[in-house]
């Protein structure tokens, strides 16, 4: 286990049983956005992707399949 991990889970003992849904809701916000990024990142490398077979002579080949 990583040192950060271990702070964090020793901070949360430290911390009143009223606070850990803020907690819980928090960390729940940065995965949500890490995995927001991740999508956002595929995304772009899949538009990309698509620029490259956007052209007139594969849709000419295409076209016939």
């Amino acid at each position: 286990m990583s040192v950060t991990k271990r702070i964090i889970y020793n901070l949360l003992d430290t911390i009143p049983e009223s606070q850990l849904t803020e907690i819980a809701d928090f960390i729940m916000f940065t995965k949500m956005k890490n995995e927001k990024g991740l999508y956002k990142d595929l995304e772009m490398a899949s538009a990309s992707s698509t620029d490259f077979w956007d052209n007139e002579i594969d849709d000419e080949a295409w076209n016939n399949v």
